[in-house]
């Protein structure tokens, strides 16, 4: 038994060991990764986009809202953004898309390459006497599934050829069919461009749009397509710049308290636990090691949100050793020799680390899904540090106690 828990501690010391080197660096080596960090701790940029469904069908907004959310992340790495964060969110009654770009130097190109995405919408066009109105369809930017540039057989003139998805080629076919005589209105961006009358149904889900393009121009907004049309127009309501020193700052003196905290904590267990106390702190380095691991690897963006979740957490692990080690210290006053003591107590402490960690996992797990990203950072490294310290309580603590307890028990006799 000795030496199954020897052997095991040595490999939990060697894997700690590794996981430090792969935390370490700062610059990509390998298949090594740098850290992931967020807008608040790097600098870069907070939008705010008001989403108008007003046009779009009750049933169809969720998806609409995904839609959009899924092309402006195309769009913003196609920018050669680093791990933008895209996600929908609601003040009130109003639909929003909140995009954070860390470390942008040029956010007014940014802003101005997310606003650009193309909204395309297919129109039917009602004559009342002399005056022309348009009626909504479904058929939008949305379903398109490539665009190509291509030029007039007869005048070489560039256009823009369209493919649309199943669902695409399915509205467009029924749309032509009951369009058949009348001029469609194609409209990008809210513009018309062009009006073409039906003369047949059109199946197979391809279309082309001409609207007096230059070639420059039709390239572009071939581009544009392929990286996603907007299904519904968006409106820039909020702008936060958050300058990169500020960001450096405020990491530095996070870093800075995690430090200073986790050497008073492991100072503390030492004068106050002995010999115990030293187990806990080669613990607790240990569990730092593996979860900043586990961070790196996922990967995590790092927020000032996300480091007061971990540091919570090292304060859990240490709290997790205390009930071991007074559980331990209990059953020794009662006389019972050093590997009993460890085992009965580890045994007494567990019911007790085991219910406090899962309530905090179902805390953790319900911030995460239903609270805003500033917060999820929070959850997320909550519920990871609450995890990997679980192992490190049933494992690397243990093992130190079993192992040492052991040697110390075949030392005196």
């Amino acid at each position: 038994m000795q030496r199954y828990s020897g052997l095991l501690l040595t490999f939990i010391i060697i894997f700690a060991v590794i996981a430090g080197f792969f935390i370490y660096p700062k610059s990509p080596i390998g298949d090594w990764r740098p850290w992931r960090l967020g807008l608040d701790l790097v600098g870069g940029s907070h939008l705010v986009y008001n989403v108008d469904l007003s046009q779009v069908p009750e049933n169809d907004r969720t998806s609409v809202l995904n839609g959009i959310r899924d092309v402006v992340e195309r769009r913003v790495n196609l920018y050669g953004v680093s791990e933008p964060q895209v996600f929908v969110a609601k003040s009130g009654t109003q639909d929003q898309l909140v995009v954070e770009l860390a470390g942008v130097k040029d956010i007014g190109e940014a802003i101005k390459q997310i606003g650009e995405t193309p909204l395309l919408d297919f129109r039917t066009v009602e004559q009342n006497g002399s005056s022309t109105s348009y009626g909504q369809t479904n058929l939008t930017g949305r379903y398109i599934k490539s665009a190509q540039l291509s030029f007039d057989p007869t005048t070489q003139a560039p256009q823009v050829s369209l493919e649309f998805t199943d669902e695409g080629a399915g509205i467009f076919e029924r749309m032509t069919e009951e369009n058949v005589g009348k001029p469609i209105g194609v409209f990008l961006d809210n513009i018309l461009i062009e009006e073409p009358t039906v003369q047949q149904k059109i199946s197979g889900g391809k279309a082309v749009i001409t609207g007096r393009f230059t070639i420059q121009t039709a390239r572009a907004l071939v581009e544009r397509f392929n990286a996603g049309a907007l299904p519904a127009p968006i409106t820039l309501v909020d702008q936060l710049t958050i300058d990169p020193s500020l960001g450096s700052n405020s990491l530095q003196k996070a870093m800075v308290a995690g430090t200073i905290g986790t050497a008073l904590v492991m100072l503390f267990m030492i004068l106050y636990y002995g010999v115990f106390g030293v187990y806990a702190a080669l613990a607790l380095i240990i569990y730092v090691l593996f979860t900043l691991a586990v961070f790196k690897i996922i990967p995590i963006t790092l927020t000032l949100a996300g480091l007061a979740g971990f540091i919570i957490t090292i304060g859990m692990a240490v709290d997790a050793n205390i009930l071991i080690f007074e559980r331990v210290k209990e059953e020794a006053k009662k006389g019972i020799h050093k590997m009993g003591a460890v085992h009965e107590g580890f045994n007494r402490a567990w019911p007790s680390i085991r219910d406090s960690n899962t309530s905090t996992i179902i805390t953790a797990v319900i911030l995460y899904f239903f609270t805003s990203s500033f917060v999820k950072g929070f959850a997320l490294t909550l519920l990871l540090g609450v995890l990997v310290s679980l192992f490190s309580a049933i494992t690397t603590t243990r093992l130190f106690l079993e192992v040492f307890s052991s040697k110390k028990e075949s030392q005196s006799k």
